[in-house]
C-alpha cells in the first residue's frame, strides 16, 4: 500500500464507525447501486429543515422565495463541482438518471421526421430503451464505433428524412466498470461538421462520477447532455440532473408536453395556446413542483463530501487502489487442481494510463473444483448470511451481460421461454450462467472490506483438496457394449424428424431432447392435436433447427408442394408478438393423448394456411413451450409393462403363457413416485431404439415377405445399436434395463412402448403399410397390446461437474447398461 493510500485508508478507518454507523458489522460492497450516506449529512440536512420555512417554489411567499433561492444555489454548486461554466451549461434537476434519459428522449422524438440512435453495448437498460422511439436504431461495439468516428460507416441506416442522430453510452459500465472514451465526444462533434450531419451525444455519466471526477471545464470535449444520479455521490438525496450544453439547448425546447411551472400562460377554452417560459432552460423543463426538499439537501451534500474525502481526485487513486487488490486477489484464487475458483469479467488494472480504464467494479463468476458453475442465487445467499452486500444478476445492462457471457439473441430469448428471470431462483440454463456478481467500491470502503471479502470467497468456494472425477458406474453396470447410432427429434408433433448431426452435442433437458415435441398443430374446430394415424401426410412436412438464425425453418416434400411458399419459419424463442392474445382463450385450448392442456397458438395466416393447404384441414400451429405449469404442463404416463417382470422371476406353471406378475407396489425408490414433465410426446420424454430388436423384426417381416421397418417409423429419439457379432446381440434385451449410461449421464428406464398403426406409415412418402405392425401384433402382442422401443427419461445427477449442469448426448456416444 502507498503511503497516500494508507493515510487514506486510515482517516476513513478513523471516522468511519462515527458517520456510517449503519454499517456495523457489514462489508458493503454495492456501490454502483448507491453510495452510503454520511451521518453528519443528514443531520446537517435535518437541522437545515427543523431551523428553515421552505415553501414550494411556485409560490410567492418568503418561504417560497427562499425555496427558489437555495435551488439556484444547489444549481451553481452542482456546475462548480464538475468545474461547468454556468455560461455554457445549464442543470435541470430530475428523478434520476433515467428519468433524464427520458427527458432528452421526448424532445427528440417530437422531431418532425423522428431520429436516429446509435448506441453502446454497454448501455444500461435505460439508454437502450430509448430505441423505441427513435426511426431506426444501432447497437454499436468499439470497432463499430470506431469506424462510424473515422467515417467509413453511418452511425444508423437513414431512414424517411430523419436528419438528426443521437449517439449514447455511458462513461463507465455498470455491469463491469469499463470505461469508455470520454474523447469520443470530441470526435462526434467533429464528424458532425465535417459531414454537414446533426449528431447529439447523451453521456450516462452515473456510474464514474459515483468515485471519479467529471471535468466539464471545456464545453467542446463534453457530451450535449450528460444525465447522473446524485444518490451514487453522495448517498444521499435520491435526484438527479441533466446537465445541458447550452449550445445544444434548442432541440430540447421543441418537445411537446409541458407540463406545471414551465409556461406564462395557456389557453384552453375555444383556442388551444400556450407560451413557455424562457428566461432559462430550466425553468422550460422541470415539469411540476420540483423535489425541493432533496434539492436542498444537495448543498450539504457536496459541502460534507468534500470535508470527510477531500477531492474527487483523491477516491479515484483511493477506490482504484482497492479494486487493483481485490482483483489481483480474486484473479489469484485457486482450487487444490489449480483451476480458477473466478471468471472475471472486468479487464482489470494492468496497463493502468493518467486516465484508468477500469473503474472500482469487479464483475466476476465463481465455478467449483470441477469446472461447473455456482449460481449466482446460491453466491448471494452465502454472502447474505455473513453480512456482505453486493449485486448479482443482470444487472440492468442487457448488451454487456450477453457479451461477457457470450450470449446470443436466440439464447437469452430461448431463455425467457424457459421462464428464467432476473432475480429469479434460476440463473444456469443450458450450460450457461445468465448472471453475474458485483462488487463495487466508494469512497468510504477500506482495504479490511476487500480483505473480508476475498476471505469469504476463499472459504466457502474454493475446493481445499484435490478433486478428481468421480465414478458414478457402478457393478450393476455392463461394459459399454453398445453406442448411439442417430438421435432425432421432432419439432412439430407428429411431422417428420429432425435428424441431429453428428458431432452435435445436444441439450438433453427434464422434458426430453431440446426442441422435441414442442409444437403441434390443432384442429380449428375441434381443438385436438393433429396426428398421423389421420392425416398421413404430416411425415412430409420437414422441421428444421436453425441455431445461427434462430429460427425452426419448416418444410413440405410432397410432390403437391406447387402452390406452396418454399419455408415458412418461426423464432425458437417464445417471441409473444407471433401468438394470439391472451383472451382468445378458446384458441388456446386443445387436446393432446387425452390430455386438455393450454397452447399459443400462432396469428399468422401465411404460417397457418401452410399447414391447411397440406392437411386439407383448417388448423393453426400451436407452441407449448417448457417450464409451464397447471394446463401448460403435462407429465409422463410412461410405466413398466407386465411383460417386462425380472428374469428371475419364475412364471406359476398353471398360469397362461401371457399372464405375468404385477410390478411391486408400493413403489420401492422416491423416483418411481417423480413426476417427469414432457411436452407434446404422447407418454415419456424420450424414446429409445434398439437397433438389433429392428433386425430382429425385419428378418420376422423378411419371412412373409412383407415391406421391411427402417427405424424411422418408429419414431424414436435415440437409436441404440451394438458393437458385438450379429450372432451376440439380444433383440429385446431392452425390455429388462433399468438403466442407461450414454456418455455421462444417466437415464432411467420406464418402460415399453405402446404402438398403434402410426407406425405403418413411411415417414418419407406417407405412404400406408400394413408392416411393421402385424408382424408385431404377432411377436410383440402382450395382453392384448402391441410394443416396441424402450421409453427413458434423463436422471440429473448431484455431482457438481460442468458437464452435468448441460447434460448433452450425440451420436457415438458410449452406451452402459444397468440390469
Amino acid at each position: 500500500m502507498t503511503e497516500h493510500n494508507m493515510e487514506y485508508n486510515k482517516v476513513i478507518e478513523g471516522f468511519r464507525k462515527h458517520e456510517y454507523p449503519m454499517l456495523k458489522d457489514a462489508v458493503y460492497l454495492d456501490h454502483a447501486g448507491t453510495t452510503l450516506y454520511a451521518k453528519s449529512l443528514m443531520e446537517r440536512y435535518m437541522m437545515d429543515m427543523m431551523s428553515n420555512l421552505y415553501g414550494n417554489p411556485h409560490s410567492a411567499s418568503t418561504s417560497s422565495q427562499l425555496s427558489t433561492s437555495r435551488i439556484e444555489n444547489a444549481r451553481l454548486s452542482v456546475l462548480r463541482f464538475f468545474n461547468a461554466d454556468p455560461a455554457d451549461f445549464d442543470v435541470v434537476f430530475v428523478a434520476n438518471a433515467t428519468a433524464g434519459i427520458k427527458l432528452v428522449m421526448d424532445a427528440f422524438r417530437g422531431q418532425p421526421n423522428g431520429f436516429l440512435y446509435g448506441y453502446h453495448q454497454d448501455s444500461h437498460t435505460s439508454l437502450v430503451g430509448v430505441r423505441e422511439d427513435a426511426v431506426s436504431t444501432r447497437c454499436l461495439d468499439d470497432v463499430a464505433v470506431e469506424r462510424w468516428l473515422s467515417g467509413s460507416e453511418h452511425l444508423v441506416t437513414r431512414k424517411q428524412n430523419s436528419e438528426i442522430s443521437l449517439f449514447a453510452y455511458p462513461a463507465q459500465s455498470n455491469l463491469d466498470g469499463r470505461r469508455l472514451p470520454l474523447s469520443w465526444l470530441e470526435r462526434v462533434r467533429d464528424l458532425s461538421y465535417q459531414t454537414h450531419s446533426t449528431t447529439y451525444t447523451l453521456l450516462d455519466a452515473s456510474a464514474l462520477v459515483s468515485t471519479s471526477p467529471l471535468d466539464l471545464s471545456d464545453a467542446r470535449k463534453a457530451a450535449d447532455f450528460t444525465v447522473l444520479s446524485f444518490y451514487k455521490i453522495f448517498g444521499f438525496p435520491d435526484l438527479g440532473a441533466l446537465i445541458v450544453r447550452k449550445e445544444s439547448a434548442a432541440i430540447l425546447q421543441t418537445r411537446k408536453y409541458f407540463g406545471g411551472g414551465t409556461v406564462e400562460v395557456v389557453v384552453c377554452l375555444k383556442e388551444q395556446w400556450h407560451a413557455p417560459k424562457g428566461q432559462s432552460l430550466h425553468e422550460t423543463l422541470e415539469d411540476g413542483t420540483l423535489p425541493f426538499h432533496n434539492i436542498l439537501a444537495l448543498e450539504a451534500a457536496i459541502d460534507v463530501h468534500k470535508s470527510l474525502y477531500g477531492s474527487m481526485e483523491r477516491i479515484a487513486s483511493h477506490t482504484i487502489f482497492l479494486a487493483r487488490k481485490l482483483y489481483e486477489g480474486l484473479k489469484s484464487l485457486r482450487h487444490a487442481n489449480f483451476e480458477p475458483v473466478c471468471i472475471i469479467y472486468s479487464r482489470g488494472f494492468s496497463c493502468e494510463t493518467s486516465s484508468p480504464v477500469q473503474g472500482p467494479t469487479i464483475a466476476f463468476n465463481v465455478k467449483n473444483g470441477f469446472g461447473a458453475w455456482v449460481t449466482n442465487v446460491e453466491f448471494e445467499r452465502l454472502a447474505s448470511i455473513r453480512n456482505f452486500h453486493i449485486r448479482t444478476g443482470g444487472l440492468c445492462n442487457p448488451g454487456g451481460v450477453a457479451s461477457a457471457l457470450e450470449l446470443e439473441p436466440w439464447e437469452t430469448k430461448k431463455n425467457f421461454s424457459a421462464g428464467l428471470r432476473c432475480g429469479g431462483e434460476t440463473d444456469i440454463y443450458a450450460g450457461k450462467i445468465t448472471g453475474v456478481i458485483r462488487v463495487s467500491l466508494g469512497a468510504m470502503s477500506t482495504m479490511s472490506d476487500v480483505e473480508s471479502f476475498l476471505s469469504f470467497v476463499e472459504e466457502f468456494f474454493t475446493d481445499q483438496t484435490a478433486v478428481t472425477s468421480i465414478d458414478e458406474d457402478t457393478a450393476t453396470f455392463e461394459m459399454a457394449r453398445m453406442y448411439v447410432e442417430s438421435l432425432t427429434i421432432y419439432p412439430i408433433k407428429s411431422c417428420g424428424g429432425f435428424e441431429i448431426p453428428k458431432g452435435t452435442a445436444w441439450e438433453v433437458r427434464p422434458e426430453g431432447l431440446t426442441w422435441d415435441r414442442e409444437w403441434c398443430l390443432v384442429h380449428q374446430g375441434t381443438g385436438q392435436a393433429l396426428s398421423q394415424k389421420r392425416y398421413p401426410r404430416m411425415a412430409l412436412i420437414k422441421p428444421t433447427i436453425d441455431f445461427e438464425s434462430g429460427l425452426l425453418r419448416i418444410r413440405y416434400r410432397g410432390s403437391d408442394s406447387s402452390t406452396l411458399a418454399d419455408e415458412i419459419h418461426v423464432p425458437l424463442s417464445s417471441d409473444p408478438s407471433f401468438y394470439r392474445t391472451p383472451n382468445s382463450i378458446r384458441s388456446l385450448s386443445s387436446r393432446v393423448c387425452g390430455d386438455a392442456i393450454v397452447v399459443r397458438t400462432y396469428s399468422s395466416h401465411e404460417i397457418n394456411d401452410f399447414f391447411t393447404k397440406i392437411l386439407g384441414v383448417s388448423c393453426v400451429l400451436a407452441r407449448f413451450p417448457a417450464g409451464g405449469s397447471g394446463p401448460s404442463s403435462r407429465h409422463a404416463k410412461a410405466h413398466m409393462q407386465q411383460h417386462q417382470v425380472p428374469n428371475n422371476l419364475v412364471v406359476n406353471e398353471k398360469s397362461s403363457a401371457n399372464s405375468f406378475f404385477d410390478p411391486p407396489t408400493p413403489p420401492d425408490y422416491d423416483s418411481e413416485n417423480r413426476r417427469r414433465p414432457i411436452l407434446l410426446s404422447n407418454e415419456s420424454p424420450i424414446l429409445a431404439i434398439n437397433r438389433s430388436s429392428i433386425d430382429k423384426l425385419n428378418e420376422e417381416i423378411a419371412k412373409s415377405g412383407g415391406k421391411l421397418a427402417s427405424p424411422s417409423v418408429f419414431r424414436g429419439n435415440i437409436v441404440l445399436a451394438s458393437n458385438e457379432p450379429k450372432d451376440h446381440q439380444k433383440p429385446y434385451d431392452e425390455d429388462h434395463w433399468s438403466t442407461l449410461t450414454i456418455g455421462s449421464e444417466t437415464y432411467q428406464m420406464l418402460g415399453s412402448c405402446r404402438r398403434c398403426h402410426m407406425i405403418c406409415v413411411d415417414q418419407d412418402t406417407a405412404e400406408k403399410n400394413e408392416e411393421p405392425f402385424v408382424t408385431l401384433a404377432k411377436t410383440r402382442r402382450f395382453e392384448s397390446k402391441v410394443f416396441f422401443g424402450s421409453h427413458m427419461c434423463h436422471v440429473p445427477s448431484s455431482l457438481p461437474h460442468k458437464e452435468h449442469q448441460f447434460p448433452v448426448i450425440k451420436v457415438g456416444d458410449k452406451v452402459s447398461i444397468g440390469i
